[in-house]
């Protein structure tokens, strides 16, 4: 994987074009797996929420439009923050404009205090981040006794057929997109790669429950090539448990 200075880099380059390009990579659907993710971490008018790898705030507004209270999206790119606060400005919900605020981080060294937050959402970024075991302590570390944790990410699914589609897609057609829409190349030849390092959904599961958090499901969405991971924080007071490993359910056909 590039340093996080490349990869900080090459997020500043394509945030100009970043949502176009999610929505003609992905024909749109990309909207109904972030729906899913906001839906997991169960906001209500109490909820503080952290959305890491904020980008351009799609999940962040939709949290403040689920109800949250307050909502902080963090990123590492200077440029993906400044397209988030023009997407603010233009929210058709005035008082849930109100409720989100962008500042800019490092998810490996998260700049809040423990116990701050109700809900922690990363979507399609923690595959950048250079140790992803950390990322999760961290965000278990910011997160209030109960917290959910929520992660969606690209997989490769386990069917030989959808493999070859993924391949075909991503390494063929989605570096052309990028040329296309995007302007660079190369950007969108590193972000299929490194979906390939990424571990799969048990394994990624183990690693969420590593960072002491419980709970933790997923399903698949997309034919099996995006995964949403959910979890929750131990309660204050709660005995450690040993915690059996889930299957992971079907791909869900009414929202993948």
């Amino acid at each position: 994987m590039p340093k996080s200075a490349d990869v900080q880099h090459m997020f500043d380059r394509i945030a100009g074009r970043y949502d176009l390009m999610n929505r003609v990579m992905t024909l749109g659907i990309d909207k109904r797996w972030r729906a899913a993710a906001v839906r997991a971490a169960k906001v209500d008018p109490s909820t503080r929420a952290l959305d890491v790898c904020c980008g351009t705030g799609d999940i962040s507004f939709l949290l403040a439009e689920a109800g949250a209270e307050h909502v902080t999206g963090l990123d590492f790119s200077a440029n993906m923050l400044e397209q988030a606060r023009k997407r603010q400005k233009n929210q058709r919900d005035p008082e849930g404009r109100e409720r989100v605020a962008f500042v800019q981080g490092d998810a490996l060294a998260l700049p809040f205090e423990d116990d701050s937050f109700d809900a922690i959402t990363v979507s399609f970024g923690v595959r950048n981040v250079e140790d992803i075991p950390l990322a999760f302590r961290e965000f278990a570390r910011v997160g209030r006794p109960g917290a959910r944790i929520v992660c969606l990410e690209i997989t490769r699914p386990k069917s030989r057929v959808a493999n070859r589609f993924y391949d075909v897609w991503f390494d063929r057609v989605v570096p052309l997109l990028g040329a296309v829409v995007s302007r660079d190349k190369a950007a969108y030849t590193y972000l299929p790669e490194s979906t390939k390092a990424f571990p799969r959904p048990p394994k990624l599961a183990e690693i969420i429950r590593a960072a002491g958090i419980r709970e933790v499901r997923w399903r698949m969405f997309g034919g099996g090539i995006v995964a949403l991971h959910h979890g929750e924080l131990p309660m204050a007071g709660a005995p450690a448990q040993a915690e059996r490993p889930s299957p992971s359910a079907a791909v869900d056909p009414a929202t993948a």
